[in-house]
């Protein structure tokens, strides 16, 4: 191991624990939290907020799945699509205005003519460019893709995880195999804007070899993007994939970034976030860093607007009482500290790869380089970023950002472990 791997090693771990002491604070919530509201500067305008659906269902559970999800039952999803489409009526009585809309899951497409309706709702209400959709390889067919590509989804996003039939029966992903995926994102290929492969890596049971095969897998595919996620499980996921294989050694994570630089970023692929590469430019599904302020619909999702952390009740029981009751179905909050909220707003820009000095002044209506003089210092000291106006990031320092944001999305699951086991 060089030097320069030494280095990097040592930021992101160094990175790594500030940004997990950092996630713990958003577990730090409290009740009664306020009625959302569109800035005065922003009325009008559908350029400023993002729109996050989270649809529940599935017809499987994975177990290594940290989001909110439950196994289908149609009546309670009937319902549901019911209720998410008061919900987003709420917001729109409010004020709101959303052009970007991203779909996650659970599995959006379990339910294809309660999904394309959701759609034709939002269409009537926002003037919607672009829609983001998650689904898996189990649920994509061409009657399905016809009627997604019809309704106006841009970015089709497909949860294969693995290629390798041994892995996918070791996650508990019982869905299908990893020839029938390869099919599948050959079916998809080319009907939308952007087609995108989900991947997990670090699986106690995978190895190097097993995950270059399945990054030159997709290569030889030419599908037009992959996103590479770490495995990153909530506390009791972790025991239990603990006591069933091995311990999750986080030691090994560099190791399987440094195939993903090699054969993709060194290959001829942008790297849209630190673990999206694509083919050219193309829509990612990060919508946390293209928007400043997003609002999370549904149970178990989340938003963040003008610095308030928004957390939706778990429950589908209790989301439906609250919308039934002509409420908001929010639950949980907390409001950050100006320092919080710069370190926030610093992640989820450099995760994206840059940070527009122009864009902060925008947001904080102050100096970038002064308001984050000491992080920007220990990021250019350890070679992670240059630049003195705009900070793009290096690719050294592309694993710390990996690893930053996989600390905080691990705080996240920590929270939704917490809710969905409490069905807060």
């Amino acid at each position: 191991m060089g030097n320069n791997d030494n280095l990097s090693i040592i930021a992101a771990r160094i990175a790594g624990w500030v940004t997990r002491r950092e996630g713990k604070k958003f577990l730090q919530l409290k009740d009664n939290p306020p009625d959302p509201s569109v800035p005065a500067d922003k009325a009008g305008r559908d350029d400023w907020a993002s729109l996050y659906v989270h649809i529940p269902f599935c017809r499987t559970l994975c177990p290594f799945c940290c989001f909110n999800r439950y196994l289908l039952d149609e009546k309670k999803a009937h319902r549901y699509f019911v209720n998410l489409k008061k919900e987003v009526e709420m917001y729109h009585q409010r004020g709101f205005r959303f052009s970007d809309v991203y779909f996650g899951g659970g599995t959006p497409t379990v339910m294809m003519d309660e999904l394309v309706s959701f759609l034709d709702f939002l269409k009537q209400h926002f003037t919607v460019r672009q829609i983001s959709l998650e689904t898996t390889h189990r649920e994509v067919n061409k009657e399905t893709l016809d009627a997604l590509k019809k309704a106006g989804v841009n970015r089709l996003s497909i949860g294969v995880q693995s290629f390798d039939n041994q892995l996918l029966k070791d996650m508990g992903r019982v869905i299908g195999t990893g020839e029938e995926a390869i099919e599948k994102l050959k079916m998809a290929q080319g009907m939308f804007d952007t087609v995108n492969a989900d991947f997990i890596f670090n699986f106690p049971t995978q190895t190097p070899a097993m995950f270059e095969k399945d990054v030159a897998t997709f290569k030889a595919l030419g599908i037009d993007q992959a996103t590479f996620y770490p495995l990153m499980p909530s506390p009791h996921k972790k025991t239990r994939l603990e006591r069933r294989f091995s311990q999750v050694d986080t030691s090994r994570e560099k190791q399987f970034y440094d195939i993903i630089l090699q054969e993709l970023f060194e290959g001829g692929y942008k790297a849209s976030t630190a673990w999206c590469f694509s083919r050219g430019d193309r829509l990612i599904d990060e919508y946390i860093i293209d928007y400043d302020d997003y609002i999370g619909v549904g149970a178990g999702s989340v938003g963040f607007l003008n610095g308030d952390f928004l957390v939706n009740t778990f429950s589908l029981d209790k989301y439906d009482e609250l919308i039934s009751a002509g409420k908001l179905p929010l639950v949980s909050w907390r409001r950050l500290s100006e320092r919080e909220h710069l370190r926030y707003y610093l992640l989820t820009k450099l995760f994206g790869m840059s940070l527009d000095p122009q864009k902060f002044h925008q947001r904080f209506h102050a100096d970038m380089n002064g308001s984050l003089r000491w992080e920007l210092t220990f990021f250019r000291t350890f070679g992670l970023v240059k630049g003195n106006s705009r900070i793009n990031v290096t690719p050294r320092g592309m694993y710390t950002m990996c690893v930053m944001q996989k600390e905080f999305f691990a705080a996240l699951n920590t929270l939704r472990e917490k809710y969905i086991e409490k069905q807060v």
